[in-house]
């Protein structure tokens, strides 16, 4: 029979188990993600971001026209993030490069939608709204070739210099939805099936040009086409306004395409 241990040796090894039991909870907590509490998220980009197409604008936000029912807004607060809240309607590229103010090397989060500006598709679709006999299939041409052979230079001229301005980030760039069903519904917007179609393969195409820039850097693509599939202009729940008074906020996502098409899809992105 084996002698029992004195209490000195038994006290001794419960604190050298203590010590380490402290030890590997701190290494652990130490490879943990930054908390909701100090995380910090910049939003950039243009409409789509600022959420333009919602009918309410913070006061301050003049021209830029962000809104509290913005994805930016409803994510960080969800996920409990400081937010800087740059995106600003009608930005290009260019613009988004005087957004990049708040990034730093401890940037958490990062999200970025740009590129529909640079392509003119609101130009192309105000020509496609025209009567007929005018048409925009050479509009659409002439936005979808500027996408095919400028734009992929520009973003990646764009996500080097996020990266580099924040190494540590999370960074979601997020695409754009198809607008229409392919059906005419509107009398006062007078856009063809056929252009309602040729407009949706523009956005296809820009989905897929912004998603392969996207990855090449290792950011994540956030691809929403399919979320308002069954909710497009016309649909019987639209969650993007049809030609809408004022104009400006036509052919955006509403309040409902924020908060059910966008908000989620960013989201998981950025947790994931």
């Amino acid at each position: 029979m084996r002698s029992p241990v004195p209490p000195r040796r038994r006290r001794a090894a419960v604190l050298t188990a203590a010590t380490v039991l402290v030890t590997t909870v701190g290494l652990v907590a130490g490879a943990l993600p930054a908390t909701a509490a100090n995380a910090t998220y910049t939003a950039l980009g243009d409409s789509y971001s600022s959420g333009v197409g919602t009918r309410s604008y913070y006061s301050d936000s003049g021209s830029c026209q962000r809104s509290q029912y913005a994805y930016p807004v409803l994510d960080a607060a969800s996920i409990g993030a400081q937010l800087t809240f740059a995106a600003c309607g009608g930005a290009k590229v260019a613009d988004v490069q005087g957004q990049l103010a708040s990034l730093n090397a401890s940037t958490t989060y990062v999200t970025v939608s740009v590129g529909g500006n640079d392509a003119g598709f609101s130009s192309v679709i105000e020509q496609c709204a025209l009567p007929w006999p005018w048409t925009c299939e050479g509009d659409i041409s002439t936005a979808e070739t500027f996408i095919r052979n400028t734009l992929p230079g520009e973003l990646d001229q764009l996500y080097t210099t996020i990266r580099s301005k924040a190494p540590a980030a999370k960074v979601a760039v997020v695409g754009y939805p198809r607008l229409f069903n392919v059906t005419d519904c509107q009398s006062l917007a007078r856009i063809s099936p056929t252009e309602q179609s040729e407009l949706n393969g523009g956005a296809d195409l820009l989905d897929t040009t912004i998603k392969a820039r996207a990855t090449a850097h290792g950011f994540t693509f956030v691809d929403p086409r399919t979320a308002f599939t069954g909710h497009a202009i016309c649909d019987g729940t639209e969650w993007i306004n049809g030609l809408s008074n004022p104009v400006g906020e036509s052919y955006h996502p509403n309040q409902t395409g924020q908060a059910q098409g966008y908000a989620p899809l960013v989201k998981a992105a950025l947790l994931s």
